[in-house]
């Protein structure tokens, strides 16, 4: 399962955690305006906005898990098992695979508003990119500085909602999880008060009471509140190195690890990478389950007038500074 979100300070940012059991080679990678996608009902888009993000090359293909284009759109995709259907081909529509989703939209919007106009337009399918990637059953955030939204395909429909706090988890639909937020209204970084009885004198045992009652388990609704109420209270400088160092804090609220979530095969979800982009520079920043510390590549310093994708693989291995 995987958490998406947003932050702003002097600058804004976008970024998200893929947790997931098994890497299937994702690296850093930076599509040049000149690279060709084949989309494979729409045509070859031969030029079109530079982007970054994190992607598996197939074939020669950058299939991204999320990226940021040069004008400042963001885009990632999140499972969504069970709620996600696609359509077959539509002759009234633009036809886009799941996979060709994200180049789709930020080789072309620079904003969500234009984003929202272009998948009014779009029928998404259910074409596997081949035998052994069938379509993943996902939905998507796409923000920019001023709005976020969410995007769901399910069996009434494309699905568009405003997604008002910035976060995304994994199921239930979007729509639910808003609606549980009105469960956790009274949650407050403040130091407790007793609502419980006049006739009882409760009071804090402790410090570090706030957020009594915020959920801690690893479900995706439970994220969810955790993300939003962390993003939504989160306070930092707004210099580079602060709003990067906070932005990482908030995703370390729903982080996953080894051994606390067991799957059917005996195998455990982590939190494979987390990462943080500043939509505004270009720069985006990343840490892995086995490296903490923080490595950025910026787009800006390669060759975008390029015709092939740029790749940096994952740096995995813990890298620990020694002072003394």
């Amino acid at each position: 399962m995987c958490t998406a979100a947003t932050y702003r300070t002097k600058d804004f940012y976008f970024g998200r955690t893929l947790d997931i059991e098994i890497s299937y080679g994702e690296e850093i990678m930076v599509t040049p305006r000149n690279y060709c996608f084949h989309f494979r009902d729409m045509g070859d888009m031969k030029h079109h906005f530079a982007m970054i993000g994190a992607a598996h090359l197939e074939a020669g293909y950058p299939l991204y898990y999320d990226a940021v284009n040069e004008k400042g759109l963001g885009m990632a995709g999140l499972n969504f098992v069970g709620n996600a259907v696609y359509q077959e081909q539509k002759p009234d529509k633009e036809n886009v695979a799941t996979f060709e989703l994200i180049p789709w939209i930020l080789g072309q919007c620079t904003t969500v508003s234009e984003a929202k106009i272009l998948l009014k337009k779009m029928n998404l399918t259910n074409e596997a990119f081949n035998e052994s990637l069938p379509p993943a059953q996902l939905h998507w955030m796409i923000v920019d500085r001023k709005e976020a939204i969410t995007v769901e395909s399910v069996k009434e429909g494309l699905r568009i909602y405003d997604n008002p706090v910035g976060v995304l988890t994994n199921n239930p639909p979007f729509d639910e999880q808003m609606f549980q937020l009105n469960n956790y209204m009274s949650l407050s970084p403040k130091e407790p008060q007793n609502h419980f009885s006049k006739q009882l004198e409760l009071k804090p045992y402790s410090r570090g009471m706030g957020a009594l009652g915020l959920p801690g388990d690893l479900s995706s609704q439970s994220r969810f509140i955790r993300a939003a109420f962390t993003k939504m209270n989160s306070v930092s400088g707004d210099s580079e190195e602060e709003s990067v160092s906070q932005f990482f804090h908030i995703l370390g609220s729903v982080a996953q690890q080894r051994g606390c979530c067991e799957l059917e095969n005996g195998t455990y979800e982590i939190t494979s990478y987390s990462s943080c982009c500043n939509v505004e520079t270009g720069t985006y920043y990343y840490t892995t389950y086995e490296n903490h510390q923080i490595t950025a590549v910026h787009m800006y310093r390669e060759n975008l007038g390029g015709i092939r994708p740029i790749r940096y693989p994952l740096i995995r291995k813990e890298q620990i500074k020694m002072q003394n």
